[in-house]
């Protein structure tokens, strides 16, 4: 039996109908595209983020909505429990709790992203030197990162607290004395097993400065692994913030922060728990939004998962 010549009328097109073979099938997708598909197709971070969006949103409307004074004292008014009047009450001295707690609330906050800052742009620049140039310059800023990092935390902050004073920035200066160190070994890590590539030397070989380098090349390859850090750090701080302010050496009166009320409910919880439960809440949902954020993103940061 002889071959049977192949035709195309011996074929038939199933499900291929107005397709061409020379068209993609999907469109390509940019690093950050891809990383923001897998960020919101989880969905605890996708909670977490909407969750925050909407904790914003009450510190800064919720005293507009409320129209009370958070300084405003009525002695009459003292230790109301929560009503239609003072939905989360008011405090021993007559004032809306819940005016007080989204005024706190703007400190923390503030003062978590301050410190979250400086954290990033010193240990950021400091470790992307330290990695780039090696040798006795990596040698020295190890050296120094080793010094501030085994200072005493709580003492530095009492120091600096006696010596500048009670006061927002000598707050964010304490607290971040020290936190960039972490930062700035991570990035240096990242920075060695970059720093050989292509790109880089390419870059060196047309004569670009080391800042140049560090900020156009380095720096935006280490983005993602600083991004997680940085959302793990910003509830660090609010934290450490909320128990400094709690022992008394957090932000002076008349303003106040999410520790402060704490530290103030405290002393009320056997007879009027609500002055201390509505503060900690928020701590507590904030920061839990902000690690749901940090896993979130660190999956979808993380090149082992690409799909």
């Amino acid at each position: 039996m002889g071959d049977i010549p192949e035709t195309e009328d011996l074929f038939e097109r199933v499900g291929t109908e107005g397709l061409s073979g020379e068209d993609i099938g999907e469109k390509s997708l940019t690093y950050w595209a891809d990383v923001w598909r897998r960020f919101r197709s989880n969905k605890l971070a996708i909670f977490g983020l909407i969750l925050l969006v909407l904790i914003i949103a009450l510190l800064f409307i919720g005293p507009i909505v409320s129209g009370k004074d958070y300084q405003y004292i009525d002695a009459a008014l003292k230790n109301q429990g929560p009503s239609s009047e003072y939905w989360f009450g008011t405090d021993d001295m007559g004032r809306d709790l819940f005016t007080r707690v989204c005024v706190g609330g703007r400190i923390s906050i503030y003062i978590g992203l301050c410190c979250t800052v400086v954290m990033f742009v010193i240990g950021a620049l400091v470790g992307a030197l330290a990695g780039l140039k090696g040798g006795v310059v990596d040698d020295i800023i190890m050296r120094i990162c080793e010094f501030i990092g085994n200072l005493p935390y709580l003492i530095i902050v009492v120091i600096l607290s006696m010596v500048m004073g009670r006061s927002m920035f000598s707050l964010v200066f304490a607290m971040s004395l020290t936190a960039w160190v972490g930062t700035a070994r991570m990035v240096r890590g990242q920075i060695l097993q970059i720093k050989e590539q292509d790109y880089v030397q390419a870059a060196k070989a047309l004569g670009a400065s080391t800042g140049r380098i560090i900020i156009k090349h380095l720096l935006p390859n280490t983005l993602g692994i600083i991004m997680v850090d940085i959302t793990m750090s910003v509830p660090g701080f609010i934290f450490s913030e909320a128990f400094l302010s709690y022992i008394g050496l957090g932000v002076r009166p008349p303003e106040t922060s999410w520790g402060a009320l704490a530290s103030a409910g405290q002393q009320q919880l056997m007879f009027y728990p609500h002055q201390l439960f509505f503060p900690c809440l928020l701590i507590v949902l904030t920061m839990l939004t902000f690690h749901l954020i940090g896993d979130g993103l660190s999956d979808a940061l993380d090149p082992k998962l690409r799909k």
